[in-house]
This record gives C-alpha cells, structure tokens and sequence, in this order.
C-alpha cells in the first residue's frame, strides 16, 4: 500500500514538474519590437566597447601601429556613422 502510494505521488510529482517546465507562458512573445534607433544604439556601445578593446590590446603589443590605426579609423568611421543616423532619427 505505501509502495503505490509513492509511486503515485512520486507520477503526479513528475508530472506536475514536466507541466511547471514546459507549460507554455502567455506572455511568451510580448517583448517589444526593435526600432531602428535601439539597434543603432546598441551597435553604438558595441563599437565603443571594440574601441576600448582595441586601444587595450594595441597598448599590450598584440597590434602593431598600421594595423591598429587601420583598425581604429575604421571603427571610428563606422561610429561616426551611426551617431549621425542616431542624430537623424531622433530629430524626426
């Protein structure tokens, strides 16, 4: 008798578990759609953070002084870009 009683607690404890894990939520795919400005803003801190990484590594030795002026231009260029379009959208 307690044997099937532990079995059967131990199934519904079971099945309550798999239920709790992989029970749809209903708010699944309420994140907010990206705008272009949170892309451009994002893609802004990512070069930011290249920029701090590549001025890190060149000041370690790992980059010699062409490659890394090469490699900062054209991370700067790109940033330069994006302030611009940032500037642009949110004047709009």
């Amino acid at each position: 008798m307690t044997q099937s009683l532990g079995l059967i607690l131990g199934a519904f404890l079971g099945l309550v578990l798999f239920l709790y894990t992989f029970w749809p939520e209903k708010n699944s795919a309420s994140q907010r759609e990206k705008t272009r400005i949170d892309y451009l803003l994002e893609r802004k801190e990512q070069l930011y953070d290249n920029l701090r990484d590549l001025n890190f590594e060149y000041r370690a030795g790992k980059y010699p002084e062409e490659d890394y002026q090469a490699q900062r231009s054209l991370m700067e260029d790109e940033t330069a870009r994006i302030l611009a379009q940032i500037e642009t959208l949110q004047k709009a």
